[in-house]
């Protein structure tokens, strides 16, 4: 069953930085919208971040100027640079595409922000 797998979570301090990735097959990838999502506890699953095959990327409005979203063609991989985290940004991560499909749906990767 083809998935994305996300890596790269852990715990954080408030103000500090981490990065995430995320893998999945060339079929999957290919001339696609690539995007990340979060579901904190007891919330529903949101949009954080996205990118077009050309590097064209929009952004929920509570992470603009923080994080940042790219991704690698040749590597079927996207990132997530994540900076000047806060307590909020604690949640699990997905990516999935854009508009998501419930079938690739991943394990997600755990960020918890220490305030």
């Amino acid at each position: 069953q083809v998935q994305f797998v996300e890596s790269g979570g852990g715990l954080a301090q408030a103000g500090g930085s981490r990065r995430l990735s995320c893998t999945a097959s060339g079929v999957v990838f290919k001339g696609k919208i690539v995007a990340w999502y979060r579901q904190g506890l007891g919330q529903r699953r949101d949009f954080v971040a996205s990118v077009t095959v050309d590097g064209f990327t929009d952004y929920a409005d509570s992470v603009k100027g923080r994080f940042t979203i790219s991704r690698d063609n040749g590597k079927n991989t996207v990132y997530l640079q994540m900076n000047s985290l806060q307590f909020e940004d604690t949640a699990v991560y997905y990516c999935n595409l854009r508009p998501y499909l419930p079938m690739l749906w991943g394990q997600g990767s755990r960020v918890t922000v220490s305030s």
